[in-house]
């Protein structure tokens, strides 16, 4: 069984349809790019995803062994969140929030989590230092850090290399592919970024009032890129 599927969905922002008719299905360990011009639906996909927004018509089901408050969420940064007062440890702990249920405040378990995946974002060496005073980059993997606390095994990532130099940008791209590959993470990833995004991607969603959901890259490529500009 897939672990997210879409059925004939309809989804709507502030009252008008941005897309009709999208069915797609996410298995464990895909990559999906979701791709499209502005409007085109994707936040409101995403919003749809994360069980934040009702779709307009449609429906969308999880695996019997995945919530929607498990999936981990890496949203763009406003500039008010890069200065966020607080550290880098506290920052990512933060993630746990959502397997607290009953609990009030964090323990060894949630603790030795956020450690072990600031290992993982390269990182831990940061742990007391201020949010603020990191780069792009560094802020970026923090992020990461924190939205794998509240992944079982899909992650959500919203613009991920937006605002990062190139080599920030091929790092974050690099973790990316790392947690896909060598911990078999579900992968979904709005982007702009399309040709280096398609490198590790396995499907991809064009998203629009009459959406497109190819099941290989080489697919949306001889649609959308080969012969003619990227869309």
């Amino acid at each position: 069984m897939a672990q997210i599927k879409c059925a004939d969905l309809t989804l709507a922002y502030e009252g008008h349809i941005v897309c009709e008719h999208l069915d797609f299905e996410i298995d464990k360990g895909d990559y999906v790019c979701i791709v499209g011009d502005n409007g085109s639906g994707k936040s409101t996909l995403m919003k749809a995803l994360l069980s934040l927004k009702a779709p307009a018509k449609g429906s969308i089901s999880f695996s019997d062994d995945l919530l929607s408050r498990d999936i981990g969420y890496l949203p763009q940064q406003s500039e008010a969140q890069k200065d966020f007062p607080a550290s880098v440890e506290e920052v990512v702990i933060s993630g746990c929030v959502s397997s607290l249920k009953n609990r009030f405040f964090m323990g060894k378990a949630e603790r030795l989590e956020a450690m072990q995946n600031m290992k993982m974002m390269g990182i831990y060496h940061l742990a007391k230092e201020s949010y603020r005073n990191l780069s792009g980059g560094q802020q970026q993997r923090v992020l990461l850090a924190r939205a794998l606390c509240a992944a079982k095994s899909v992650l959500i990532l919203d613009e991920p290399v937006s605002g990062l130099d190139p080599k920030a940008a091929a790092d974050m791209y690099g973790l990316i592919h790392h947690l896909n590959k060598h911990t078999g993470t579900t992968i979904i990833m709005v982007t702009h970024d399309i040709e280096n995004s398609l490198r590790d991607a396995s499907k991809v969603l064009k998203m629009g009032k009459n959406p497109e959901f190819f099941t290989s890259v080489e697919a949306y490529r001889k649609a959308f890129i080969d012969g003619g500009e990227a869309k």
